[in-house]
């Protein structure tokens, strides 16, 4: 038997087909475009997104299960009766609602969000950017008045359109700020300090659920990218982790039943996934910029070839020779939540080369998310080792100095498509199919520094620099 994952991403969206006999195939892959009409604006055409959908469904061929995963906090509205959308897709790296997300910290909200949905006030999440969709969009506005609004995240548009579903699953609404975190119901107070139309919002499901059919065929699981691939890596015990270096980097960690709140630690409590019950919760810490840094570096021209020029340094550490990067091009996430923060490479001189900065740019993504599994072992133990994904995985010199900094082994599986995989496997549960583990072999790096508390105070000192910078110039 045979299944269908749709992993559904900031840049590309492509299609896993995994079967009974072990079998994994990417199927199709196809990249869409990235919108930004003005700066710190991020948008999607919601129409693109569909129509590469419906192009990896065609390439998966005949499947007996399909899942679904998506970008989380991205969001949009479309008209209840025709189905067009009424907006882009805000993208979650979309900065539009600082002001307003500040406005109600001045109020003192911030309490609300984190008692009741366990999240700091931010523009990351989906909250501000579904409010200023009604506030701003007047066709979103006239089909309010008309009582035709949808409003949801990128998940229950696909569902909506294709399986004729008005949901979302539990992991994706709990990154709204719009849902009770003990309650996985959508909450009152929450949509109301927003603004946001409870009416409007879909029907909140579990991760595997029946979500519809495509084709006949029965959707059986929706769930965010991350926890995605947290349940594709295997992580199943409290304490068990991964970090998925994508667009951004992503550190999920199972709690298990606890939900552990940690607002101190910039961390933040989220549903890992729900399956026949049982409500399982896990810990984030997310870096905005990470493949979207070595991108912007690839754009400019610091780097010529990712593979090549990224692979292996033989020089020590740039930051130990005091070049340092901050990857803070979308601001600072975990555990500074800090948007006004931004980027600076730090300590060069007339003898710095390119190679030193391109090594420095790996070491910033690294030690931003060594910080975040700093914070999150202070509040949930995280084992002795961590599975890795993603683009900078394929870097030897990224895992090896991670390894470095957070003090533990790193694991990297030849086998990366984790999100899609653990899409595929939870689609499987709902289908009552067993797939097996994927088979691969993994490479791991071990530590080889006793202590990395010198290099990271250093980098430390550079964050504190380079945070305030978009408030100075006001």
């Amino acid at each position: 038997m045979r299944v269908a994952a749709i992993d559904q991403g900031t840049t590309s969206t492509r299609v896993l087909v995994a079967d009974t006999d072990g079998r994994l195939e990417i199927a199709s892959s196809v990249t869409h475009q990235q919108f930004h009409p003005h700066p710190g604006w991020v948008e999607h055409d919601p129409e693109e997104l569909l129509t590469n959908i419906r192009r990896c469904l065609d390439a998966a061929g005949k499947v007996d299960a399909i899942g679904i995963d998506n970008q989380g906090e991205s969001c949009l509205a479309w008209d209840a009766e025709t189905g067009a959308a009424l907006s882009p897709v805000i993208v979650w790296q979309d900065n539009r609602t600082a002001d307003a997300v500040g406005r109600l910290k001045d109020k003192g909200a911030a309490s609300l969000t984190l008692s009741r949905a366990g999240l700091p006030l931010d523009a990351y999440f989906s909250a501000s950017k579904l409010s200023w969709i009604v506030a701003n969009i007047p066709a979103a506005k006239d089909a309010l008045a008309a009582g035709r609004l949808r409003l949801g995240t990128t998940d229950a548009f696909f569902l909506d359109r294709l399986a004729g579903t008005f949901a979302t699953d539990v992991t994706t609404a709990s990154r709204t700020s719009l849902m009770d975190l003990e309650t996985g119901k959508w909450d009152t107070d929450l949509c109301d300090l927003f603004g946001v139309p409870i009416s409007a919002l879909p029907e909140i499901r579990p991760t595997v659920a029946n979500f519809g059919r495509i084709n006949d065929v029965p959707v059986t699981a929706s769930v965010v990218d991350q926890q995605a691939a947290l349940f594709g890596h295997g992580c199943r015990e409290p304490g068990d982790a991964k970090i998925t270096f994508g667009t951004g980097a992503f550190a999920l960690a199972v709690t298990g039943k606890e939900i552990a709140h940690a607002p101190e630690k910039g961390l933040l409590p989220t549903v890992a996934w729900s399956i026949n019950g049982t409500m399982t919760y896990a810990i984030d810490g997310g870096v905005y910029d990470a493949g979207s840094a070595v991108e912007w570096a690839r754009r400019i021209g610091l780097i010529a070839d990712i593979e090549k020029d990224l692979e292996w340094f033989d020089a020590e550490p740039a930051i130990d020779r005091d070049v340092v990067f901050v990857p803070a091009l979308s601001g600072l996430a975990c555990p500074h939540w800090d948007r006004t923060a931004a980027s600076l490479f730090l300590g060069m001189s007339a003898a710095t080369t390119q190679a030193d900065m391109q090594q420095a740019l790996l070491e910033g993504i690294a030690l931003s998310a060594a910080d975040v599994i700093a914070a999150m072992h202070a509040h949930v133990p995280i084992g002795g080792s961590i599975a890795i994904d993603g683009g900078l995985a394929r870097s030897r010199y990224f895992a090896q100095f991670l390894a470095d900094m957070i003090g533990r082994e790193v694991i990297v599986a030849d086998f990366d498509e984790r999100t899609a995989f653990g899409t595929a496997k939870l689609a499987a549960l709902g289908a009552g199919i067993s797939l097996p583990n994927a088979k691969s072999t993994a490479q791991s790096f071990h530590p080889r520094v006793a202590d990395s508390s010198a290099t990271r105070r250093r980098f430390h000192d550079a964050v504190a620099r380079c945070k305030g910078w978009r408030d100075l110039g006001e």
